[in-house]
């Protein structure tokens, strides 16, 4: 935890405190424990990080956790609690002796513990040190990303094999004689995915119209002809980190319009990709993939491509590096998707995702699944 020593003595502060459940990503990270309730996290420089947990999760927290574990008893928490002091006092309290003196917060500490915490010592708000850290993967990270990415392609295939098997009716999609909706596909991948010790949230099967949205989740019959955008991005159970990818499809034979789309983001994809390495910088990637699409006739604004051109995966979906307007320097070990993207109402949208590592000379991609327009 080399950076973050570094970040809590730049700052001035004694400590690095964070609290929150294993939702906190930060908090994941720093500890590798899994839990629904919210712990404390403290971390000295030159000293291992320390996770403070209940009596009840005092055991498992010692077996999976990499932090040093204390119980809140042990901590003196449950001393305040007797002497009267509210939850978020005594935690603050708590924290406070552990620090020892100011203390380094994340964003996302709550406000209520930082104003109890503040009477105790100063505190200095984090600029997103951990967050950096995290944007680098470790060799273990990447494998995590990488099953969660054959995953995800298994995932996407079942999706796709019910569109592709189906039989159109009146312009509309049916599978044993019943419509084929959006929620039937996300369904059927879900299912896979849990099987496999991942679960999907909020997976996009967008139709038609609907696809001129970019994050529209889709809903009600597939239609023949129509673009089909699915983006899925699972998580998995044990380990917590994320794949990403995104397909389009047609079932029939697409418009023109959506056809030159198509191929105008496949090409604007592999643009963005040939540019990845170490040293390359997120906002020169995006202005290429821009100006490449003001070439094809594309706008890039409210409508045409409406994103950047990608972002950091790992504990959470999106993350750092970005590869838009404002996007940094780019290292060995991110870990990014390249999904460039065109959308107009009345036509509909098209994107294409594939994800993959930043090395020193070029783009790890663990994205292995077809690009196939038509079904």
């Amino acid at each position: 935890m080399n950076g973050l020593d570094s970040a809590i003595r730049d700052a001035g502060a004694a400590a690095y405190a964070a609290y929150g459940s294993s939702a906190d990503a930060n908090v994941r990270y720093l500890t590798r424990f899994r839990t629904t309730d919210p712990v404390v996290y403290v971390q000295r420089p030159g000293e291992r990080g320390m996770i403070v947990v209940s009596q009840m999760e005092h055991e498992r927290a010692v077996r999976e956790s990499v932090a040093a574990v204390v119980t809140r008893a042990d901590a003196g928490y449950l001393e305040y609690i007797k002497a009267g002091e509210p939850r978020w006092r005594a935690t603050a309290h708590m924290i406070a002796d552990l620090a020892g003196g100011p203390v380094l917060v994340p964003a996302t500490f709550p406000l209520a513990l930082a104003r109890e915490l503040e009477s105790f010592h100063p505190i200095v708000l984090d600029a997103g040190a951990v967050e950096g850290m995290r944007a680098v993967k470790t060799p273990e990270e990447i494998e995590w990303i990488r099953a969660a990415q054959r995953a995800t392609e298994a995932a996407m295939e079942h999706g796709i094999a019910l569109i592709r098997t189906s039989v159109p009716k009146g312009g509309i999609l049916h599978r044993e004689g019943l419509p084929l909706t959006s929620e039937a596909v996300r369904a059927e991948m879900h299912a896979y995915l849990l099987a496999q010790g991942y679960h999907g949230v909020d997976t996009i099967v967008s139709c038609g119209p609907d696809t001129a949205l970019p994050h529209s989740p889709g809903t009600g019959p597939l239609r023949e002809d129509e673009p089909i955008v699915i983006d899925i991005y699972p998580q998995d159970d044990l380990s917590g980190y994320h794949a990403d990818m995104t397909r389009t499809v047609v079932k029939g034979e697409p418009t023109p319009e959506v056809r030159e789309m198509y191929d105008a983001v496949r090409d604007a994809k592999a643009l963005g990709i040939s540019m990845v390495r170490a040293g390359a910088v997120g906002a020169d990637l995006y202005r290429a993939v821009v100006e490449f699409f003001r070439d094809r006739g594309y706008e890039s604004n409210m409508q045409g491509f409406t994103h950047s051109l990608g972002h950091g995966v790992g504990l959470e979906v999106h993350e750092e590096p970005s590869l838009g307007p404002q996007g940094g320097v780019l290292c060995a070990g991110n870990v990014v998707t390249i999904e460039p993207g065109l959308y107009y109402s009345g036509t509909g949208g098209v994107r294409l995702e594939d994800m993959g590592a930043v090395t020193e000379t070029g783009f790890d991609r663990f994205t292995q699944y077809e690009e196939e327009l038509t079904l």
